[in-house]
């Protein structure tokens, strides 16, 4: 695809990733332009999930070049590049990652806290009301369903707004049912921010629901079109 930069939330080029003698991801070429949604498609191993760490700025590349929102994450140190992604990228994981000593509202409200905002409780409140739990604020993750926990993540990952939600498998450890709320909710608050949104799934159900495919096998991009 051919955009111009300042249209891209993702740009990224020859991207490699090896670990000790093993080629994880193999010259990997993707464009996201703002606001799309956007499925990474493909069985465990075929590098969806390395992919997402490095786009993320989670896992560094081994070469290549990686801009999100027009920043190259490359010469970033960690400090800079925990600064890079607080309040820009949001993540959804399979396993939740919710603090466990935190209340619902309190683990929603801290990426807030980490950017100095003032009215971080209120926020983070709005947010959970959003995704449903607005009756749920001072339960623990120990307290709450699978669904639950997930939504507490969702909420957790836009209340500061950001421009790029990263949501590996997040459905992974859900029943039918709460999947498909699960996947509603994050395509409702998804739409509601304007976010690009970016789906590591195996699911080609939850994929077909995405602007658009890309599909990875052995380290490498093997197919893009639109869903």
């Amino acid at each position: 695809m051919n955009r111009p930069d300042a249209d891209l939330m993702i740009r990224a080029r020859g991207v490699t990733l090896s670990l000790g003698n093993t080629d994880i991801l193999k010259g990997v070429d993707l464009d996201a332009p703002r606001g799309q949604s956007l499925a990474v498609l493909g069985p465990s191993g075929s590098g969806k999930s390395s992919l997402m760490a490095v786009l993320s700025g989670l896992e560094r590349t081994t070469s290549g070049e990686v801009r999100i929102d027009g920043q190259d994450l490359g010469p970033l140190n960690e400090d800079e590049l925990a600064r890079a992604r607080r309040g820009r990228i949001g993540v959804v994981l399979q396993a939740f990652h919710l603090l466990p000593t935190m209340t619902a509202l309190e683990n929603v409200a801290t990426p807030l806290e980490l950017l100095g905002a003032t009215d971080a409780r209120d926020r983070a409140a709005s947010e959970l009301a959003a995704v449903g739990l607005g009756d749920r604020l001072t339960h623990y993750p120990a307290q709450l369903s699978g669904g639950e926990q997930q939504r507490v993540a969702i909420a957790r990952a836009m209340v500061s707004r950001p421009g790029l939600i990263f949501a590996d498998e997040p459905t992974g450890n859900l029943d039918g049912v709460t999947s498909r709320r699960v996947a509603d909710l994050l395509f409702e608050r998804r739409a509601a921010t304007g976010a690009t949104l970016v789906i590591i799934t195996h699911d080609p159900d939850l994929a077909a629901r995405c602007d658009r495919i890309v599909e990875m096998a052995d380290g490498r991009i093997v197919s893009d079109r639109p869903a």
